[in-house]
């Protein structure tokens, strides 16, 4: 195959595509503008194509329109990279479909939409299949497609993971060890709910696989989408969309520097922390920091996390303990005085060292259980109110609190997710014991019932 490449391609691409052996299904998942389908579309697949040795094969979009415009006609589409190709939209005599023709072969071009169209075209086997998008296509399209191929490749966009051509498809794959660690926790949560089928191999990407973004490219691209929103969590993180949304809507309002919080007066500092020792996830220990000012803000002044994922030795609660302190004595003399750290109380060992190493050198601080007998949900509620008045701030140094925001989402049960909640729960544990000075308490308890007073 004559290929004309006329840009230059990260190492995780250059890997992506001399994968040829033992690959049945490539799934392409990642960030917008990371340039999935011009290389997957334009360079993957027609080199599998090229290897093939059956005749026909198949490149599916929404509408053949959009595969013309996205993956056959753009710059460094198809006709660009291969210049021997020829695009019959209209057909032939032969073929009456739209198809492009290269090295003998045919390519069909078909509507996952429309089912008229490919229910028709469908009626032998293929070489190699293209699905543009596939998560959003007719599932029925999906299921008679996979019958019918020696080689799949699917670029997804963000979209709803209840959807069945997860679990039926997508959620099978698994990535190469050797970028394992690329793929998001979340998604590798999804991943893991089914058995991998051999040969489904999975590929993140982000903009930084895209060689053709210049820093400050990308750097204007990630100040599209709010952080926080919804788009913000499925285009510039590349995580998929959830039906329900995200828990909290974080606006550019709720995010002050560090000057700003300065000129504030608070009458409370409070610290919290949420635990974790897991080697095998990307769960994390998080501690944060809070002030509560004399007109009720809750402001999330400075965070610190840990995560023993990757770690040749593995952390301890002795060692959680020690940094407890040190964030402690760093806040103090950054912010203000914070006497009590509150610790998850599901994790009673680093409750226990804590308060060892308070008695035997003698700490001015004290290590209680966090206060959990509001419900999530209602903290949820309490959390988002406060975001909504302005009562909730966070300074834009804690940007792992920020992140966070913008992914912790309910699930399909309408209950918000067990993931992606470690930053979240430590500034909770810190403004819970204190959540009747925050904002108009005496309103919100009106609406929100809060097990806690019962």
């Amino acid at each position: 195959m004559n290929e004309e490449i006329i840009f230059e391609l990260s190492p995780k691409y250059i890997d992506f595509c001399n994968t040829t052996d033992d690959v049945d299904v490539d799934i392409l998942e990642g960030t917008t503008a990371s340039g999935k389908t011009t290389i997957a579309a334009g360079i993957k697949f027609m080199r599998m194509v090229s290897m093939s040795n059956k005749k026909e094969h198949i490149i599916a979009a929404r509408t053949t329109g959009v595969a013309e415009k996205n993956i056959i006609n753009q710059d460094n589409g198809i006709l660009d990279i291969h210049k021997n190709a020829i695009y019959c939209g209209n057909g032939d005599k032969d073929h009456k479909f739209s198809h492009i023709k290269f090295e003998n072969k045919i390519i069909y071009i078909l509507s996952y939409k429309n089912k008229d169209q490919w229910e028709n075209a469908l009626g032998g086997q293929y070489g190699c299949v293209y699905i543009d998008e596939g998560n959003i296509a007719d599932i029925d399209f999906i299921r008679e497609i996979l019958t019918r191929n020696n080689y799949l490749c699917i670029t997804l966009n963000p979209d709803d993971p209840n959807l069945p051509i997860y679990d039926e498809v997508i959620n099978h794959a698994r990535p190469y060890k050797k970028y394992a660690n690329d793929v998001p926790a979340e998604i590798m949560k999804e991943l893991n709910k089914v058995k991998p089928i051999k040969n489904y191999r999975y590929w993140f990407f982000t903009f930084y696989d895209n060689k053709g973004l210049t820093d400050a490219e990308i750097e204007k691209k990630k100040t599209v989408a709010p952080i926080g929103t919804k788009l913000y969590k499925n285009k510039i993180q590349g995580l998929r969309g959830k039906a329900t949304g995200l828990c909290f809507d974080l606006q550019p309002k709720n995010i002050i520097t560090v000057e700003e919080a300065k000129q504030m007066k608070f009458q409370i500092f409070s610290v919290g922390c949420d635990t974790s020792y897991s080697k095998e996830s990307h769960d994390k220990v998080t501690l944060e920091g809070i002030g509560i000012t004399v007109d009720g803000k809750c402001v999330l002044l400075k965070e610190r996390t840990f995560n023993n994922k990757d770690r040749t030795i593995p952390f301890a609660p002795s060692d959680v303990v020690q940094w407890i302190v040190e964030f402690m004595e760093e806040f103090k003399n950054e912010w203000g005085f914070a006497r009590t750290c509150f610790i998850d109380n599901a994790d009673q060992g680093t409750i226990m060292e804590a308060r060892k190493a308070k008695r035997q050198n003698n700490l001015i601080y004290n290590f209680e259980n966090a206060w959990k007998k509001t419900k999530i949900i209602t903290r949820v509620q309490l959390q988002e109110s406060w975001l909504g008045t302005g009562d909730f701030l966070v300074v834009d140094t804690c940007k792992d609190y920020i992140e966070e925001c913008g992914v912790y989402s309910f699930d399909e049960n309408n209950q918000p997710e067990d993931g992606n909640d470690h930053s979240i729960n430590g500034g909770q544990y810190a403004w819970l014991p204190y959540k009747k000075k925050i904002g108009n308490w005496e309103v919100i308890k009106k609406i929100i019932k809060d097990e806690s007073e019962e």
